[in-house]
């Protein structure tokens, strides 16, 4: 028996493993043919930018946030077949977002602000430096594996050429050369990324 539950987390493991790797389209196609690991996927790939948006961009406190997050994900599972485009899952999820978390400012028994003050209340410069922080952090995910290792020692945590090169045994002087070139790479995946698609005409109720 024990060999079996093994057998059944590796298997798990495994089909995790397989999901996280399909696009954000080829995913959405996978959920909507009631692949469960899919959706797993799916929250886990958009839960923290659904908390963001409600915490940074609305300034949510963390209880409200919570029940943002319940709500925009039961919607996405029972309206995931209104999305007309696979590939427009991520701003589809953001409109869900922002509009419940609208209704969340308008419940509770709080002065109700007018209806053009609501469309305001978000912190817009939060909500696009949200984007690109998603963008720029999708790029990287799609970068070679020592790419994403010196980027991150470097941008993320602040680590010098030195320990980078201690840490990757290469020699401090070729850190520098590594970094621009994987910047390239990431420069690159990110405009590819980013080349304007058809707009997605859903209307998020």
């Amino acid at each position: 028996m024990e060999a079996a539950r093994d057998d059944g987390e590796a298997a798990a493991r495994g089909s995790g493993a397989l999901t996280a790797g399909l696009s954000d389209a080829r995913l959405v196609a996978r959920c909507r043919e009631g692949d469960d690991d899919a959706w797993r996927e799916l929250v886990e790939r958009f839960s923290r930018y659904v908390y963001a948006i409600a915490i940074q961009a609305f300034r949510l406190p963390e209880y409200d946030a919570e029940d943002v997050f319940q709500e925009v994900f039961a919607r996405v599972y029972e309206r995931l077949n209104t999305l007309r485009a696979d590939d427009a899952i991520r701003p589809w999820i953001a409109q869900l977002t922002r509009r419940v978390c609208i209704d969340r400012l308008r419940s509770g028994g709080r002065e109700q602000p007018a209806e053009e003050e609501l469309q305001e209340i978000a912190d817009e410069d939060v909500l696009t430096q949200l984007e690109e922080a998603f963008d720029v952090h999708e790029a990287l995910a799609e970068l070679p594996e020592h790419c994403q290792e010196i980027l991150d020692r470097f941008f993320a945590r602040d680590e010098s050429y030195r320990a980078i090169g201690d840490a990757l045994e290469l020699p401090a002087g070729t850190i520098a050369s590594r970094i621009s070139r994987c910047l390239v790479k990431l420069k690159d995946v990110y405009e590819g990324r980013n080349e304007p698609g058809a707009p997605s005409s859903e209307q998020v109720t």
